[in-house]
This record gives C-alpha cells, structure tokens and sequence, in this order.
C-alpha cells in the first residue's frame, strides 16, 4: 500500500466509562454492542480520512475506534495520501461549507486533481474493504471515494464534521462541487440539521453530534501541581517546572511532558495570575487575530490578565496547508501591537511529535486558564469548547454553529456577535471581575458535558444508523 496507511487502534477500555456514566447508561452501551456483534458478524467499520494527528476528527476516532474495539466489534482505522495540490483543494471547500472563500473557483484541471488522487486511493482500499463492509468517510477530503467504495459493495457513510447554519454563494458553491460524490453514499452524518443540503433525501440523513473521551491525555484528571509543572516545561509561565509533568498514556503507561513549545511572548505570566486562552488550529475561521486584538483594545490596559493563543506547530497537521500562512499573519500583527498590550500576549505552537504529550499540555493550558474562549467566526462544532467545560473552566464562545449546542444558559458566555470585539473584551472583564460566577459556570458546564458529550451516546447513535444500513436503505 503506497498511499493507505493503517492508524493502530488506540487501547480504550469501555468499562471505565461507567464510574462517568453511571451503570445504566454502561449496561446500554454493552447491550448495544452485543445486539452489533450478533447481526453483522465478521463484517468490518472502516473509518477514513486524511491525518492521524492534528484537529478534532482524528482526536475523536483515536477515542472511538479504541472503545469500539474494546466491545468486540471488528473496526479499522485508514488514513489516504493527498499532495499539496489535493489540500488546497480540500481546504477551499472546507471553507466554504463554512460560508466563507471562493470553492467556485476551483477549476476543471483542479477538480480533476480531486478525482485522480480520491481514484488512486481508492484503488487501494477496494483491495482491504469487503462487500457488506461498512465504510465511515470522514469530510470533504474523502467524499470522491464514495461512488467507488459503494460500487465495491460497501455500506458508505459520508460524515460531514463542518457545516454553516445559513446557506451562501459560498457554501451552496462547496456543496455544488461535492454533490456527485455524497450522493453516492448510502446515508450521511452531521452534527447539526442546518448543516445538511436541501438536495440531500433527509431519511437518509443521521445527526450525531461528536463527543469527548473523560481518560485521554487531554481530558483526563490532573492537579494543579501537575499542570503548573507542565506549564513551566514547555515555556508558559515564569519559574522552573519544579516536579515532573506526568500523565497517563492510552496503554497505562506513565508518560512525561519534556518537549518544549514555541513561545513567542515579551514577558511570561506568573503561576498565579489569570490568562485568558484559546485553544486550536491556525485557520481563519477560529479568529486567532480577531481573539488577539479584542484582547489588546479592551481588556490588556484595563485587567491584570494574560492572553495564550495556542494552536499546533504548523508544520505537523498534514491537511491544513492555510495553517502556517494563518500563524505568520498573526506573529507579523502581533510584532505591531503597542508593546504594554504586547507584553500579555503569547503565540504557543505545541509540538505534535507525541500525540499524547501534545493531548497532555493541551490539558495543562486550559485547567491552569481563568477562562477559556473559542471565537470562533464560523464553526462545525468546535469540541474544544465541550472540553474546555469538562475542566470546569468558564467559556466565552461565539454563537456559531455547534458551540451553540455545547454552551446552556448557566454553563457559559455566549457571543451574539462574533466580530465584535468590544463586546468580547466586556465579556472576558466581567468574568474576571467575578471569580464566584466564573466557579459556577464551570461547575454546570462539567455537569452539562457529563450528560451531554461523553462517547456512549455518539457510538449508540452510530450503531442505530448501521443498524439502519443493514435492514435495507440506511433511512431513519
């Protein structure tokens, strides 16, 4: 196999989950999985797409392929090859079904490029999935795999993880080039009913929103001594990391944070003081700037607060080319800024080397944050903000997209208008202003996840649609 890689199953026992979900939810959950095993037999689930590291859809299959196998149900991760050329492509159209850019100018010699790369790939896969096999493509990197994984005799699933609430010249442009190949799939997944296309047959339509795993390196239980050492070894706060940073790999495996990040900072924040962070990939559409600038106008001069915007090293998400392009129009804003503003503000890139390690720090920044925010301008459904609230940390998210879902009244900030920076920067001086409303926003935001985005729901909610797909057509 040249351009098909396997991910190794990551280990997730599903037996922990129950102390979280509690022993009804659990026993469901194991039922689920028998009523599975007995009905579909030797056949295999076949997850696809194009990166394992970096971004929330390989965060979440690390999680679900581990517990999926853990219950005895045969399942595989891939991951297909693209060039340069085939991301750029990609990454157009992921904008816009987000509502933004220009996917209508793709041309015929790149839409052709599209084609022959998803061809070649799926060349290779037709000789690893069977007929009955149940294939899960993941976004618009694999949707021209569609048509010839269902003629192999495939049950597909195309799952789109993006999406815009309002349809534009944009998005309708995105979904005009991807309408032939979707419409090959036998069902399709989303995470939120205004993301489908009219065009789709709606009883062919699942919406499953996506979920957390509480015993990853990222969300799993870590003291504060722990995330102030961590915090201290990669560079994002002042002093000596004083203990090691440990945490618990997916194995059992003790694991130890020694990479640094790269900081780009004046000055560093003390253990003590309170910093405000945003977490995620430099793309546009998360408003690194936007957060940056808010930040420096209307809370640096007026509140003891620092600000971390912190995202990948932008040479390891293979499928976001836009990624270093979107760091470096930051750093040059940055270098702009007036330097007491300047001072509080820090551009983290984390090393990517270590999935797990990477997962680690990511833990560390938002627990040891005051408040943590996602102003995001569009977004599909921006889990780090159901991770975020996990932690128990207050969350000033835009009210875009899937934020919309994860964010309650009582459990966090939600912004009408995510282009406003003035009204962001109110909203982060006001949470700094009144630590006993912050303690309680993240107490019910830790409640509301529990009963909301843990993985027992998004995988019963997979097994009703293959379910589905096995009695006949994949409708609901």
């Amino acid at each position: 196999m040249d351009l098909v890689h396997p991910v190794p199953p990551p280990r997730r026992p599903a037996e922990q989950l129950e102390p979280v979900i509690g022993a009804a939810r659990y026993a469901r959950l194991r039922s689920a999985a028998n009523e599975f095993k007995a009905a579909f037999g030797d056949r295999t689930v076949w997850n696809v797409n194009s990166t394992a590291a970096g971004g929330g859809v390989a965060e979440m299959l690390q999680v679900l392929v581990g517990y999926v196998e853990d219950l005895g149900i045969a399942i595989r991760w891939l991951v297909i090859h693209g060039d340069a050329d085939f991301f750029a492509v990609t990454k157009r159209l992921h904008n816009g079904i987000h509502g933004y850019g220009d996917a209508a100018a793709i041309d015929p010699a790149e839409a052709d490029h599209y084609r022959s790369v998803l061809l070649a790939n799926a060349a290779e896969l037709r000789q690893l999935v069977r007929p009955g096999d149940i294939v899960l493509l993941h976004d618009p990197q694999t949707a021209g795999l569609a048509g010839p994984l269902a003629d192999a005799g495939a049950l597909v699933v195309w799952r789109s993880h993006i999406g815009a609430d309002t349809a534009s010249e944009a998005s309708e442009a995105a979904w005009e080039f991807l309408r032939p190949h979707v419409s090959a799939a036998h069902a399709w997944v989303f995470s939120r009913r205004s993301y489908v296309p009219a065009w789709l047959d709606s009883s062919r339509v699942w919406i499953i929103p996506p979920s957390i795993d509480p015993f990853s390196a990222k969300n799993q239980e870590m003291d504060s001594g722990t995330a102030h050492a961590i915090l201290a070894t990669i560079g994002l706060i002042d002093g000596k990391a004083g203990s090691a940073g440990r945490f618990v790999r997916r194995d059992g495996i003790l694991g130890e944070v020694t990479r640094p990040a790269s900081v780009i900072a004046d000055d560093l924040p003390g253990p003590g003081d309170d910093v405000l962070v945003q977490v995620s990939r430099w793309d546009r559409l998360k408003d690194m700037a936007g957060v940056m600038h808010g930040f420096a106008r209307y809370v640096a001069s007026r509140r003891d607060c620092h600000l971390s915007l912190v995202g990948p090293a932008v040479t390891d998400v293979a499928d976001d080319p836009e990624g270093a392009v979107v760091y470096r129009e930051c750093l040059a804003q940055w270098r702009t800024l007036p330097a007491p503003a300047r001072s509080r503000i820090m551009l983290v890139t984390l090393p990517l080397d270590d999935v797990e390690e990477n997962a680690a720090m990511v833990n560390a920044v938002q627990r040891h944050a005051s408040i943590v925010t996602q102003k995001s301008l569009a977004e599909g459904f921006g889990l780090t903000v159901a991770e975020a609230m996990w932690k128990g940390r207050p969350v000033i998210g835009s009210a875009v997209g899937g934020i919309n879902d994860q964010i309650a009244p009582g459990t966090g900030v939600l912004l009408p208008e995510p282009a406003d920076l003035r009204g962001f920067g109110l909203a982060v001086r006001e949470l700094l202003d009144d630590p006993p409303r912050r303690n309680r926003l993240g107490e019910s935001a830790h409640a509301y996840v529990r009963q909301n985005f843990v993985g027992d729901f998004h995988l019963l909610r997979y097994a009703a649609l293959f379910s589905a797909l096995r009695a006949g057509d994949g409708q609901r």
